[in-house]
């Protein structure tokens, strides 16, 4: 085998040379392949008079063609110089020759050297007698047989030879491909280049490596959906009872998609939005593209971007590299056999970046509505229309994304789940999913709703449902391994079949298991996974190193706690401090879960307070938390994530949360159920903060 190479039709093309003839005896298999008992056939070597004659004239009658323009592939050129057995010089003198199967057939069962060089002389004499409408002198000089090859009053009357052969399965497949790119629908300068690359393909020697390069190549301009795309469900009603029986909940996404419906039911053509789904892991971002889809009735495309380092895995290779192929892009275009799919970008936030490029840079002409009706990709080499795809990307933080990426997307923020949201997702969606993957589906299994609220407070912390949904799969496969085995199973699952079944609980809250501490406050973190809580610690003892900070905190906490200190330090007198307090006494701040980093500004309010309670040994009560920025006037300033923090702080236990005056306007996206549960407090500076949190303390 010399050669293997995939087909874009799935198929696979060989190239294999043959070694020797055998005699085939019998065949002992069919399937898979073909198995036979051969033997192989020994040609004789001796060279005779008339052998000798016969080369030398298939040489000149070789040159003659050439000189015809004969098109031929540079090893086949080698392979020629290099030969010296008569049987051999006759094998590839007829692999030049444009013979049909039935006459190549003939010459391969041709056991004698000798007859195999007349029947390769007498086809190479008719194929020169059609060729040349009058007898051409023969060349003996390179340079006359390259100048002849390049004249085109040479290459025609041949080419009109093989066009007549209807034997010639290259032939056949090259009249084939010229009437797919007619029906293809191309643009016309598209169409044309595929014309340009099918003249080029016609005179290619089917077994040169050129030839499969180029026959792919048309491949993937042929089977582009240039002019194809599926028709918009425009009816708002059916698209709104779709997503609603998709997802729960997330009504601005709802809404925004029904906006566009409405926009292109107004007015077509449109300009596609490019959505960017911001929120933790498990929120349905990514079931959420293939729910629009579905109500858009169009087809749904995803890939996955995380560790994508690589800009030609965007916009392809040139063709001029071993193994080219087109970008992930547009072949998944190609794959979903419509111009107009929703194609999903997943993990857009976790695109790398190295030597070989930018992919966040080269995403850019794709997303970009005033530049993706001509998106090129590299292999392809010529503009296709992009401005028909909805693009949704997902993200769990738009932090890594460059900004000229993210100004190009409409950014649409999922937060997480409160408890009740997922009690009603998992009784909607997740259990009877779960039941019918499991093969429950006509078993009479229910879950009670302390069970599921016992699932959730304490065997999962997460902001989405993924977790949930776990726990749920395995209650449902214990009870599924009971009914194959014909064991009794539970129909009911309770709070005690959930221990019984899941072990002991995983998680507590935190805050429940705490008492009021001095020096201790807790504060409140956003991070990509949704909100959490971190304990704030702090410690004085005698020394002179001033400020020490320990937990694997970043350049902006550290500097948050500095901030805090030296606030303390020159209001030392209005707070009734020690005024040299600080030249007495080390403070240590200390945030727990050491091994994992932190850093932003939104911990400010709560370190100050952390300080102080230490400082006038007041206790700061366990189920309060915090969040805010701290600046060195002592002003309170806004932070993000308000909603994600608050549900993190209502899932340990949180009972009083301070928070900026300036995130008022924030508090309208809290489900009323949180705010009933919990007591928001506004402050716009730290004095405000200090004289709630220090005067609480039981």
């Amino acid at each position: 085998m010399v050669q293997l190479v995939k087909l874009p039709n799935k198929g696979t093309k060989i190239l294999v040379e043959g070694l020797s003839r055998v005699l085939l005896h019998n065949v002992t298999r069919e399937s898979p392949c073909y198995k036979a008992d051969i033997k192989e056939v020994i040609e004789p070597h001796e060279r005779t008079p008339l052998s000798e004659t016969l080369v030398q004239s298939i040489g000149t009658l070789f040159k003659t063609s050439l000189a015809l323009g004969k098109p031929l592939s540079d090893e086949i050129l080698k392979a020629l110089d290099n030969v010296d057995h008569p049987g051999r010089l006759a094998d590839l003198m007829a692999i030049t020759l444009h013979l049909g199967i039935k006459d190549q057939q003939e010459i391969l069962e041709m056991i004698d050297p000798l007859d195999r060089l007349k029947r390769v002389f007498h086809h190479f004499s008719r194929e020169i007698q059609s060729s040349s409408p009058k007898p051409h002198p023969l060349f003996h000089s390179g340079k006359e047989t390259g100048k002849f090859q390049k004249d085109p009053s040479f290459r025609a009357p041949l080419r009109g030879q093989r066009e007549t052969s209807e034997d010639d399965p290259c032939l056949a497949e090259i009249h084939e491909l010229r009437g797919k790119v007619r029906t293809a629908g191309m643009p016309p300068k598209v169409e044309e280049i595929a014309f340009k690359e099918l003249s080029r393909l016609e005179r290619m020697n089917p077994i040169s490596a050129e030839y499969t390069v180029s026959r792919t190549y048309l491949d993937y301009l042929i089977t582009i959906p240039w002019s194809k795309k599926t028709v918009d469900n425009l009816d708002l009603n059916r698209a709104q009872t779709v997503l609603n029986e998709d997802h729960y909940d997330l009504e601005k996404v709802k809404d925004r998609i029904l906006e566009f419906l409405a926009v292109k039911k107004l007015k077509d053509p449109m300009k596609g939005p490019i959505l960017c789904f911001v929120g933790p892991p498990g929120v349905g971002k990514t079931s959420l593209g293939r729910s629009i889809a579905r109500a858009l009735e169009r087809k749904f495309i995803r890939i996955s971007l995380g560790g994508v380092r690589d800009e030609a895995e965007i916009r392809g290779h040139r063709r001029t590299y071993v193994g080219a192929l087109p970008g992930r892009v547009m072949q998944e275009i190609r794959r979903a056999e419509s111009s107009n799919p929703v194609f999903m970008l997943d993990e857009v936030d976790k695109i790398g970046q190295d030597i070989r490029g930018d992919p966040a840079a080269a995403l850019l002409e794709a997303l970009d509505p005033e530049q993706n009706f001509s998106f090129t990709d590299h292999y392809l080499d010529v503009p296709f229309n992009l401005s028909h795809v909805l693009f949704i990307t997902t993200a769990n933080t738009l932090s890594p994304i460059p900004p000229a990426l993210l100004d190009r997307m409409e950014v649409i923020h999922l937060p997480g789940y409160t408890e009740e949201e997922k009690g009603k997702i998992a009784f909607q969606f997740l259990i009877p999913r779960q039941k019918e993957e499991n093969g429950l589906k006509d078993h009479p299994l229910a879950f009670t709703d302390d069970a599921v609220a016992k699932i959730v407070r304490e065997y999962t912390r997460e902001a989405g449902v993924r977790g949930l949904e776990k726990e749920i799969a395995t209650l449902c496969r214990k009870i599924a391994k009971d009914v194959a085995m014909d064991r009794p199973s539970k129909e009911v699952i309770e709070e005690v079949v959930v221990e019984e079944l899941l072990g002991p609980r995983k998680y507590v809250r935190e805050i429940a298991q705490e008492k009021d501490r001095i020096g201790v406050a807790t504060g409140l973190a956003w991070t990509e996974n949704g909100g959490d809580i971190l304990f704030i610690e702090t410690s004085k003892m005698k020394g002179e190193k001033g400020l020490i900070l320990t937990g694997s905190l970043g350049d902006i906490m550290k500097e948050s706690a500095q901030a805090a200190l030296s606030y303390i330090r020159a209001n030392a007198s209005s707070l009734n401090l020690p005024e040299h307090f600080h030249q007495e006494y080390d403070i240590h701040i200390h945030i727990p879960a050491g091994a994992t980093p932190k850093d932003g500004p939104s911990a400010g309010i709560a370190i100050a307070t952390a300080i102080l309670s230490l400082l006038k040994e007041r206790p700061v009560p366990h189920d309060m938390a915090m969040t805010g920025e701290l600046t060195l006037s002592g002003r309170v300033l806004p932070v993000g994530g308000i909603k994600e923090k608050l549900l993190a702080a209502r899932r340990a236990g949180v009972k009083t949360v301070i928070l900026p005056r300036k995130n008022e306007e924030h508090l309208a996206d809290i489900p009323d159920d949180v705010k009933k549960e919990m007591t928001l407090v506004l402050a716009d500076d730290i004095q405000e903060v200090w004289d709630f949190a220090l005067s609480q303390s039981k």
